[in-house]
């Protein structure tokens, strides 16, 4: 059980996060080791970002549900898992009906046992981690006790197969030397960063080590090292990969706020893959939320990064938030006026972009990337979960923003909330909704549908919005709504939605 209070929310950091400086590597050990398999080769790439537990094709949807409640236990947390198929994703309630899961430290042959605020599904993250083409779920519970130690956190590794997720073969990872409040796994990552094995390599952050790699071979999750230390001290809070060189490897991004700055700012720290691991390359500005995705079709990923508006931005009237683009290219991601400088900015002022900018609008708290009208280039769904709609503060909305050959672009850009005509539900104060983002092909149709949540809808129990896709963008029509409930998840104050998988 954790010993500590229930964390604050704040739009777009994670709950977890605390300042701590961005310090590197004091160690990590393995609590146990999945057990031996016999699998095919996996097909694990730097661009392969497909959440597909079960191998069928169809990308699968992992939820994290942190604040809910477990055997009685209040904030123990679980995962859910929705399984891609013909028809997309559903629920245990829809017709047709989809294939779910609820998955928590209760459920049998998972490790450690459900305790109020574990935080069980703080962080999600996905990824082949054993290389047998099935994608595997990767769940931090940073609010785990290790004995007697509060909040050292630990991470749980659930593998996939031909059935999806079970328990039959899992790993629970944790620091070698569990420090108090330390919060091992509030944040996670995996992709195949380096040449060592034909599996993607695992990332865990925590807030007060700052961050570990591991490798999987043969059985067994090992610490291969950490990147070095980024010129601002970094609060962790997020992490993305993408192949910005396109060499091949994924490269790693982290970012969060600096105390550098009195943490008014977002910075994000690059680290470049490649056959000797990952190598720092230089600090970027920007960087709450974040997401990668080729934009401009050029074979190069690119960063999207959010951050808070400056007060400069404030004066000249942009104080509701804004993203920032940086190019990949053979250095990696790129500024305006090259790498290492600042990106190209958007914000709710930039021609084109639907509404206006507002102080609290929290614009770029969450951001997703991925091709929604099937034209090759990745579009950007930006999330503004304290956009107040007509009267209603904090009710929430999207955006989204296409990519094109000359990059992002607002040219046919769209806006939606919960009072956009044939959306499910009425804007509510607090609902937040598009405090996370999510665009995902479940259907396997080669665009990507939109998942919006709103963590604060009916009174904190949290909701999911699935927006579907079609040559034109996203649609209301046809949008649809589910919680926890509908799952088989416990939906009382559990702010379902508050963590999906990227």
């Amino acid at each position: 059980m954790s010993s500590t209070a229930r964390p604050a929310r704040r739009f777009g950091v994670s709950a977890a996060v605390t300042a701590a400086s961005f310090l590197l590597l004091a160690g990590a050990g393995i609590l146990a080791a999945p057990s031996a398999f016999a699998g095919v080769p996996g097909g694990t790439s730097a661009a392969d970002r497909n959440s597909d537990f079960n191998g069928d094709g169809y990308t699968d949807v992992l939820t994290g549900v942190p604040e809910g409640t477990v055997d009685g236990k209040e904030g123990a947390g679980y995962v859910t898992v929705q399984y891609g198929a013909p028809n997309g994703i559903g629920t245990n309630t829809t017709v047709p009906k989809g294939r779910t899961a609820v998955i928590s430290q209760s459920t049998k042959g998972v490790p450690g046992t459900s305790e109020a605020w574990d935080d069980f599904g703080q962080a999600v993250a996905t990824g082949d981690l054993d290389g047998d083409g099935y994608d595997d779920a990767i769940i931090g519970a940073p609010g785990e006790d290790e004995g007697s130690v509060a909040d050292a956190g630990r991470v749980t590794v659930l593998y996939g197969s031909k059935a999806g997720l079970g328990a039959v073969r899992t790993a629970s990872v944790t620091a070698a030397k569990p420090a108090a409040g330390a919060r091992f796994g509030l944040g996670a990552a995996a992709a195949r960063f380096t040449g060592d094995t034909d599996a993607d390599q695992l990332v865990v952050a925590d807030q007060k080590v700052g961050l570990h790699v591991f490798t999987y071979h043969a059985g067994v999750l090992r610490l291969v090292g950490a990147p070095h230390s980024t010129g601002h001290r970094l609060q962790p809070g997020y992490l993305t990969t993408g192949d910005y060189d396109h060499n091949g490897f994924a490269d790693l991004v982290v970012s969060g706020y600096s105390p550098d700055d009195d943490y008014t700012k977002g910075w994000s720290a690059y680290y470049a893959g490649g056959s000797d691991g990952l190598t720092y390359r230089r600090d970027l500005p920007g960087g709450l939320g974040t997401a990668s995705g080729d934009i401009d079709k050029d074979g190069f990923d690119d960063l999207v990064v959010g951050q808070l508006s400056s007060a400069d931005d404030e004066a000249e009237g942009d104080a509701g938030g804004k993203i920032g683009v940086y190019y990949g290219g053979e250095n990696g991601p790129a500024g305006v006026d090259g790498p290492g400088t600042g990106p190209q900015w958007w914000s709710q002022n930039s021609p084109g972009v639907p509404g206006s900018s507002e102080a609290g609008d929290a614009w770029g708290a969450d951001l997703s990337v991925a091709d929604v009208n099937g034209d090759g280039f990745a579009d950007v769904a930006v999330g503004a979960p304290g956009e107040d709609v007509g009267t209603v503060a904090d009710a929430g909305a999207v955006w989204l923003l296409r990519g094109s050959r000359e990059g992002l672009t607002a040219a046919h850009a769209q806006s939606f909330d919960q009072n956009t005509p044939h959306i499910p539900g009425t804007a509510e104060m607090d609902d937040a909704w598009g405090a996370q983002v999510r665009l995902a092909d479940t259907d396997a149709d080669g665009r990507a549908e939109l998942l919006a949540a709103a963590p604060g809808e009916n009174a904190g129990d949290g909701a999911l919005w699935l927006l579907p896709a079609s040559n034109s963008g996203l649609l209301a029509p046809g949008s649809w709504s589910y919680a926890a409930g509908s799952l088989g998840g416990n939906a009382h104050a559990a702010r379902f939605g508050a963590v999906i998988d990227e």
